[in-house]
């Protein structure tokens, strides 16, 4: 029986052992351990729990039919395996280690990005992939990615705020797909399936560098019960604590590594019958987490950082200011899914919210210590400001409706739906101490509390937006080997207008063995409001005189006075073509070649002022300005690239060996930059060597992982090679300065797992066990003032872990 979700069924019946391979080999293979074995233990374990089907992203097709006969590539990647005995303790470190197409790489040096993974599919944005969640769209962070960061002024979803072990599966579209979805869904879509199985479970993990920091302590359970005779819900609780690690050098006052992270994590999931054709759904979840990020090192006496930054009565050997947050995260989901005549019909209301509010913490507001020492006292400040924060909230109202006609082809499904869509963005003014100037413009110490300058009053803001959206979706089987798919959607939106997407999809089933599969697609991603709304300011001096350095909002009366057009959508065309071969139940290969052009993205500038751009200069200063940077459409892309995948399942000795290896090539260029009439003849500014190469080669341009899982009685091995390719990026300097090349990097993981039962079984293992890390550089010309830059698979080295899981 298929079950209705989001206006497509889940449709995969775990009768036979090819069929669960077959699923498991379909986009990148069983990836991170997760052999066909694994898929096939899956699908034994969900028919003894009675939840017998699998959902399908990027198919609405009402039908019994499994995910190897879609039409696109899709990585369907069930999280059993990962949650009880994963290396990786949080969502986006276990996908960047599973997903060659996915990349998410912790910053160091990046405040607020510190502390919140970006995460991204095939080299784009991390704001250009659309995340589900039992097939509702999540929202997104309110953090703009803005001061060191990869994803240089993208939002995107916080991948780790969803516990692993709540995790039924990922599927991961790598397709075009906003006529389908809407906005963002131009890399891809990502949808994130919860449990309802019943049972419990628990999970007890450890993990440190070999440096000895950076320590990890994991515990997460879980427990599903029945609600009435047919129902069920899913409840996972779990607590993750991440303790910083420190590769600067001994006498730095910086600290360079993962920042400190503390998670407490609630969420919920089921369905209910509440009549004979109709079944109530919700999801909950709630995540408070706090973390610290270290600041920039401010020097002690004799350093030159006294009196403008530091003050030798507080920290006479120098500090790092510690950039702390709140995050708090909330999201849900009211369903409810029924029949209407011949029709099947879903109806739902999401909501979610992420709030993250700075403390700023063993830091000094210089000015105040400076006044303080000019009348005699210390030079005292307070050592702690509320520096203030952003909020984004999003709520979406969906209504989905599906029919299959057998009689038309050889099957045609039916699928349309409209959308209604409310999103709300709020900064927060910090404390007057966080941002003021009190010993005199120009003079002593500089403003604000060192490390993160508070939000000022002039840049709190409270805006909203709707959008309204209708979509067709039609899926046939034209022949018994041909299969067809075509959507396309309206969307509306209040602040912008409106656009049409399309996509054409097909496949053909050349033998039993291989799929030829193809298609095209148009596609956008509405302009965030942090993107548009987000507004930044702080204090410089020009000529003695006090002038704001802002962050300037869209369509406020920096970027009026500039000439910066009012933003609007990126659009996309995006093309595939590929193929999969399974000579044998237990054997696949896939290859997809896929090609992607954004016209219009949105970019964050470069800082203008007098001595680029005298006319604009001189605006701005009679306006108060010393310099701006704003967001703009200005640039076109294309991204090219392949993915490639090989798997196998074998009796080897007298165990079972599963081998698989998954390989992505991409490569991303800016093919044109376009300035705004005002800013025409200074696109250098607007777009500097260094933020280009951060948009095209932010994340490794290859990227192949390679594993062999072996099980021989209660003993379990698992030896995994990670190989990230090459990047090159800019300097502080720029031209003539050389830029930065990192060569490519070869990473090993292994683990050994003892099942003492079936149900309790106890893992250890290591990553990067031969301790690589990136290529070193000028300290002076990186991103994060060190050696070492977060690219590639970060810079912290080896890593242990040990874990428990049991089933109750």
């Amino acid at each position: 029986m298929a079950i209705f979700s989001f206006g497509r069924y889940r449709v995969f019946q775990p009768n036979i052992l090819r069929q669960a391979v077959l699923l498991s080999l379909y986009g990148s293979a069983a990836l991170a351990g997760l052999s066909p074995a694994a898929f096939a233990q899956s699908a034994t374990a969900a028919a003894k729990d009675e939840i017998q089907t699998v959902s399908v992203v990027g198919s609405r097709r009402a039908s019994n039919t499994s995910a190897t006969e879609t039409v696109v590539p899709v990585d369907f990647i069930p999280m059993t395996k990962v949650a009880e005995q994963g290396g990786q303790f949080d969502l986006a470190q276990t996908l960047t280690y599973i997903s060659p197409s996915f990349n998410s790489t912790r910053q160091t040096g990046a405040d607020g990005a510190d502390l919140i993974d970006s995460a991204a599919l095939r080299g784009l944005g991390s704001d250009q992939t659309l995340v589900l969640m039992n097939g509702k769209r999540r929202h997104t962070t309110a953090l703009v990615n803005i001061f060191g960061a990869r994803n240089r002024g993208n939002t995107g979803t916080d991948m780790n705020a969803i516990p692993l072990l709540a995790i039924k599966n990922v599927q991961v579209l790598r397709d075009g797909a906003a006529a389908q979805y809407g906005s963002d869904a131009i890399a891809g879509v990502i949808n994130i399936e919860l449990k309802k199985s019943l049972g419990c479970e628990a999970v007890a993990g450890a993990g440190k560098y070999g440096a000895g920091d950076g320590v990890n302590y994991l515990g997460s359970a879980y427990c599903g019960f029945q609600l009435g005779d047919k129902g069920a819900i899913g409840i996972t609780g779990e607590a993750l604590n991440r303790g910083r690690s420190n590769r600067a050098d001994a006498d730095s006052p910086r600290i360079i590594g993962d920042s400190l992270v503390r998670n407490r994590t609630l969420y919920v999931n089921g369905d209910v019958p509440v009549t004979l054709d109709g079944k109530l759904y919700f999801t909950a979840g709630v995540q408070e987490r706090y973390g610290s990020s270290a600041a920039f090192g401010r020097g002690g006496i004799g350093s030159g950082d006294i009196p403008s930054k530091n003050s030798a009565a507080m920290y006479p050997n120098g500090f790092a200011p510690f950039i702390n947050a709140d995050v708090n995260d909330r999201y849900a989901t009211v369903g409810y899914r029924t029949r209407a005549g011949d029709w099947h019909a879903d109806f739902s209301q999401t909501y979610g919210v992420n709030k993250m509010r700075y403390n700023i913490s063993r830091t000094l507001n210089a000015s105040i210590a400076n006044r303080d020492l000019q009348a005699g006292g210390a030079g005292i400040s307070p050592n702690r400001f509320d520096a203030g924060g952003f909020e984004f909230a999003q709520a979406t109202t969906n209504a989905d409706f599906s029919k299959f006609y057998s009689a038309i082809l050889g099957g045609l499904n039916v699928a349309l739906g409209a959308e209604y869509r409310k999103e709300n963005y709020r900064i927060f003014a910090g404390e007057p101490g966080s941002y003021s100037d009190v010993d005199g413009l120009g003079f002593g110490g500089n403003a604000g509390s060192q490390g993160f300058p508070g939000f000022q009053p002039s840049d709190a803001t409270d805006k909203d937006r709707h959008s309204s959206a209708a979509y067709l979706d039609l899926e046939a089987d034209v022949t018994e080997r041909t299969k067809l798919q075509t959507a396309l959607r309206y969307e509306k939106f209040s602040d912008f207008g409106a656009t049409v997407t399309g996509k054409l999809a097909s496949s053909y089933r050349v033998a039993d063995a291989v799929l030829l599969r193809a298609s095209a697609s148009t596609g956008f991603r509405a302009p965030s409001l942090q993107q548009v709304y987000f507004s930044s300011t702080f204090t410089d001096f020009v000529g003695g005189v006090a002038k704001d350095v802002v962050f300037a909002p869209n369509g406020g009366a920096v970027t009026a006075a500039a000439g910066i057009p009012k933003l609007k959508e990126e659009t996309s065309k995006s093309f595939t073509l590929g193929a999969t071969w399974t000579p044998t139940a237990s054997t696949s290969v896939t290859a997809d070649l896929y090609r992607i052009d954004i016209d219009e993205r949105i970019v964050l500038s470069g800082r203008f002022d007098s001595s680029n751009y005298p006319k604009l200069g001189g605006i701005l200063l009679n306006l108060g300005v010393a310099s701006a940077q704003f967001f703009v459409n200005s640039i076109d892309t294309r991204t090219q690239g392949l993915d490639l995948t090989v798997a196998n399942k074998r009796d080897f000795l007298h165990g079972k060996l599963s081998t698989f290896l998954a390989m992505n090539f991409s490569s991303t260029d800016v093919t044109r930059v376009m300035a705004p009439a005002s800013l025409k003849g200074f696109e250098n500014v607007l777009l500097s060597e260094r933020e280009r190469l951060f948009i095209e080669q932010g994340g490794p341009r290859r990227k192949a992982t390679l594993d062999f899982d072996y099980t021989v009685g209660k003993v379990g091995t698992d030896f995994k090679i990670i190989h990230f390719g090459p990047q090159t990026l800019g300097t502080f300097s720029g031209p003539p300065a050389p830029r930065m090349e990192y060569a490519s990097k070869t990473s090993a993981d292994v683990a050994f797992t003892y099942a003492f039962t079936p149900k309790t079984k106890f893992t250890v293992g290591a990553a990067n066990i031969f301790n690589a890390k990136p290529s070193a550089q000028d300290p002076n010309e990186t991103d994060n003032g060190f050696k070492y830059e977060s690219v590639q698979f970060g810079l912290n080295g080896t890593s242990y872990f040990a874990r428990l899981w049991h089933k109750f």
